[in-house]
């Protein structure tokens, strides 16, 4: 890990995907992210796929390099732990309704005059209080009816889900940046902020930052389905003649005369330029306007060339393109992975299963990225936390363990 975010202490309390992304991308930059939770577990505590020993693999690698307290919080005592623990770091993120225990005025209320002002960041469904979660925001979003296959009637066809939950994430990425927005106002101005990110509003906005919210009320209508090809530019996926299915793409004039070069194609190209009375490498439109007709030459050329063959003349002209690989294929490639320095080992893993785990996407040349941090087990830092939080002493903290209302390390746990 990168310490960039040293001495920074985040209090988070949080579920299921795109508040915890929010934590860890702050954990794996340096901060001290503290997540408490409900004393069993919270609702994505064992979130599919568990192990044979009961361990949630997405729960292990959405808490990264986190500390664990577990909590009663469904007793009284236990929520006003937490604000406690809220109110004294003075930077929370959450994804619990502001109406909740943790509201923003709840917790500052709670502050001591030294404390610094709460800066919360708050994840919510809608702008208006409605639940939601990915896959209902993708559903209002509109993008699942622009994918499928070009051929399906528009009037009839199915949508089609992205598997991805792209706005969690998107959300957790937008609520560390926020947080971190916030913090520089406060260092600024001593004032804190309450800042709340419906997921939805992510979603409709990331539609109309794109363009496609003008270029849907321009058209005064839908844009209509591509398959796998790509939008206002050229791209498709193609298959080489021994049945390896690849994609490319062309966005400028050098990828362009590139990918041409690659096929072997730049005469019947020039014919087809001089039927339409177009040139290829001027731009996006006449590449897209046509890409038909141009679909139809590659994929004839693919049709007659080995994937061995066609990769390496596509890697010499130094073209955009990938090979498509099933999950488990990328998962165990070594460029993707193994030999990748984004990916390091991690054998303390509570689920006691190893496996390469990921330090912070950002690569700093001149500084030591560091391993990858461990998940916590749960509530293995609630001693610890309550102690130097709190101020709690050992004999405290043993009585609140003794009446359930605090739960240390659940490293015995199974299924």
């Amino acid at each position: 890990m990168y310490q960039l975010l040293d001495g920074l202490s985040i209090i988070e309390a949080s579920s299921f995907v795109a508040s915890p992304t929010a934590g860890l991308y702050c954990a794996q930059l340096g901060a001290e992210v503290i997540r408490v939770d409900h004393k069993a577990g919270g609702l994505d505590y064992d979130r599919y796929m568990l192990t044979e020993q009961g361990r949630s693999l997405s729960w292990e690698n959405l808490n990264r390099a986190k500390k664990s307290v577990a909590l009663d919080l469904r007793s009284g005592e236990g929520r006003e732990l937490l604000v406690a623990l809220s109110a004294n770091t003075g930077n929370l993120i959450t994804n619990l309704p502001e109406k909740s225990f943790l509201g923003h005025d709840a917790i500052a209320a709670k502050q001591s005059e030294s404390a610094p002002e709460l800066v919360s960041v708050r994840i919510m469904g809608w702008h208006d209080g409605r639940q939601a979660m990915d896959f209902t925001v993708n559903a209002a979003s509109g993008y699942p009816l622009m994918c499928g296959p070009e051929d399906w009637d528009m009037a009839t066809a199915p949508p089609v889900n992205q598997v991805l939950p792209a706005w969690d994430f998107i959300t957790g990425a937008y609520c560390a940046f926020a947080l971190l927005a916030a913090l520089r106002h406060r260092d600024a101005t001593g004032k804190g902020s309450e800042v709340r990110v419906p997921l939805g509003d992510v979603a409709i906005g990331t539609m109309a930052n794109s363009g496609a919210m003008a270029e849907m009320l321009y058209r005064g209508g839908d844009r209509e389905r591509l398959g796998n090809a790509i939008w206002g530019a050229f791209g498709r996926d193609f298959r080489s003649r021994d049945g390896v299915r690849f994609m490319v793409a062309a966005l400028t004039a050098k990828q362009w005369d590139g990918l041409v070069a690659a096929f072997s194609i730049a005469e019947r190209i020039a014919a087809l330029e001089a039927e339409l009375g177009v040139r290829f490498a001027d731009g996006d439109r006449p590449r897209f306007e046509h890409r038909q007709r141009l679909f139809a030459l590659f994929q004839e050329r693919a049709d007659a060339m080995d994937w061995n063959e066609l990769s390496a003349s596509l890697a010499a002209q130094g073209t955009t393109f990938e090979r498509y690989r099933t999950m488990h294929e990328a998962a165990n490639d070594p460029e993707l992975v193994a030999d990748n320095p984004l990916f390091g080992p991690s054998p303390a893993n509570p689920s006691g299963f190893a496996y390469p785990a990921t330090r912070s996407f950002a690569n700093i040349p001149d500084r030591d990225a560091g391993a990858p941090a461990p998940a916590p087990y749960l509530g293995q830092h609630t001693e610890e936390v309550l102690a130097d939080r709190l101020g709690l002493s050992s004999g405290a903290i043993g009585k609140l363990v003794d009446r359930d209302i605090a739960r240390l390390s659940d490293k015995e746990h199974s299924a």
